[in-house]
């Protein structure tokens, strides 16, 4: 609702993205963010937002105020916090599975590395003077070549990376 109440008010003013986010002393990004819903403006923002617009904050955030009060206050921040809460959630959501394709990504490798090991790359002692068994051959060796030479740094780097989402939760 908030990101739908800054676009259609921005148009509605004749302001493009740019002109806004000049105004807001922000990147033209974070603009498109709200109106994408991708992220929300702190309250201070919300009242520069609201002074730029010359809208009262409660517009921004979808209701019809009339009067400034104590109790429009605390819904406004109340609503703030249920939002903050969500782009949290979104975020801790999006940690996990990050973390989790990276722990599998490291699973997957080192099961492929065994395959390997254990199968002692059998088409070595292909009779290759067969044309299908030469190319198919050379085709796995080429791919297990790649493979062991890239796999490697790919390993390292989620390892890495697993350690770096680890880190940010604590």
């Amino acid at each position: 609702m908030l990101n739908e109440n800054i676009k259609g008010i921005r148009k509605s003013k004749g302001l493009s993205q740019q002109e806004l986010a000049v105004k807001l002393n922000v990147v033209r990004q974070t603009v498109s963010k709200w109106e994408q819903g991708l992220s929300v403006p702190d309250a201070d923002m919300l009242i520069s937002i609201s002074e730029v617009f010359e809208t009262p904050v409660g517009t921004l955030l979808g209701e019809n105020v009339i009067e400034s009060k104590a109790d429009d206050l605390k819904a406004i921040s109340a609503k703030l916090e249920v939002i903050n809460l969500q782009l949290a959630q979104r975020k801790t959501t999006r940690k996990r599975i990050l973390q989790w394709f990276l722990i599998s990504l490291c699973v997957i490798i080192t099961a492929i590395f065994a395959i390997l090991w254990v199968l002692k790359s059998p088409y070595l002692g292909w009779d290759y003077n067969d044309p299908e068994t030469a190319v198919l051959g050379v085709a796995f060796h080429s791919l297990e070549w790649l493979f062991v030479r890239v796999a490697p740094v790919i390993s390292v780097g989620a390892v890495i990376g697993i350690f770096l989402t680890l880190k940010e939760k604590n």
